[in-house]
């Protein structure tokens, strides 16, 4: 068995659409449907049911998937583990980090952590916060960097991961200011209308904390602009489209200069963490001498 067709096999089990799929994939679904039909012969079922109504998982399927994304990272971590007995193991680290914080706190942090010991080659992956946490789950990654808050709990957190706060952010309601540097809505005051909002999308680890936070103090939103970026509801937010909730670490410039101003008093600001995620199991003498000095 080839370990690409486990993450095959799991990307159509998410999205349940061989087209889909197999974009993701970066194959052609023709090269796509081979490799699926290839494990399941190599398994021995049928792991899909296929219909003109779409694709569903067998009971076979159902099994596997649960045990899926844990066997592709064991089969990973194994490999670096034999390479690293074998002395083969080249001085190299592994992370993928949420788009805000991929340019605006991991540059310096790593730079940090450089200057305290050599690192090796790094590779970074940038992605939407869904996306990271796959990249984690099948083992592709050894840490992932992200925001955090104990009222919005990702996929990693009680599922063979463990994690340190490496660092402080706020989330701060935003909006650009009037001709008297004010916010030109507040959430403070009563509005005859309701605000417009510049919302994260599902794919967001920042949408969650905020969506829970909304739902304990709830206010009359009216989302105009949706999107995973924090960086284009940063845009938006200066071309005076509406209030967005940013991290404090990358609108700081335009608060500083008056271009955004809060939109609300301190009831409104969610304090979070910015964290290292992390495989339970070993992950290279790079990657533990990193989570020795982390944790020290």
């Amino acid at each position: 068995m080839e370990l690409a067709w486990l993450d095959d096999f799991v990307e159509l089990a998410e999205k349940l659409n061989f087209s889909r799929a197999a974009e993701a994939r970066h194959v052609t679904q023709p090269a796509f449907s081979r490799r699926i039909q290839a494990l399941e012969a190599w398994i021995g079922t049928v792991l899909f049911a296929r219909s003109t109504h779409g694709v569903t998982l067998t009971a076979a399927g159902l099994h596997l998937r649960s045990r899926a994304d844990a066997l592709a990272r064991d089969v990973r971590q194994l490999r670096a583990e034999t390479l690293e007995v074998a002395g083969r193991e080249t001085a190299s680290l592994s992370f993928t980090a949420t788009h805000a914080l991929s340019f605006t706190f991991f540059p310096k942090w790593i730079r940090d952590q450089e200057r305290a010991s050599p690192l090796g080659t790094i590779n970074l992956i940038s992605d939407s916060m869904a996306a990271c946490e796959q990249i984690m789950l099948r083992g592709r990654a050894q840490f992932l960097l992200c925001h955090a808050h104990r009222d919005s709990p990702n996929r990693l957190q009680g599922a063979a991961f463990s994690s340190v706060a490496i660092g402080k952010d706020v989330l701060l309601p935003l909006a650009a200011a009037d001709a008297k540097g004010a916010a030109l809505w507040s959430l403070d005051s009563p509005a005859k209308a309701p605000i417009p909002y510049l919302a994260y999308s599902a794919e967001s680890g920042l949408g969650r904390i905020v969506g829970s936070r909304r739902r304990r103090k709830p206010a009359a939103l009216d989302p105009m602009f949706t999107s995973q970026l924090a960086a284009t509801l940063h845009s938006l937010a200066l071309a005076r489209r509406g209030v967005a909730w940013l991290p404090q670490s990358l609108a700081q410039d335009d608060i500083d200069a008056g271009r955004l101003v809060p939109a609300g008093g301190k009831a409104w600001r969610i304090s979070v963490e910015i964290r290292l995620f992390r495989p339970d199991g070993h992950q290279g003498r790079a990657a533990e001498a990193l989570w020795a000095r982390l944790q020290g």
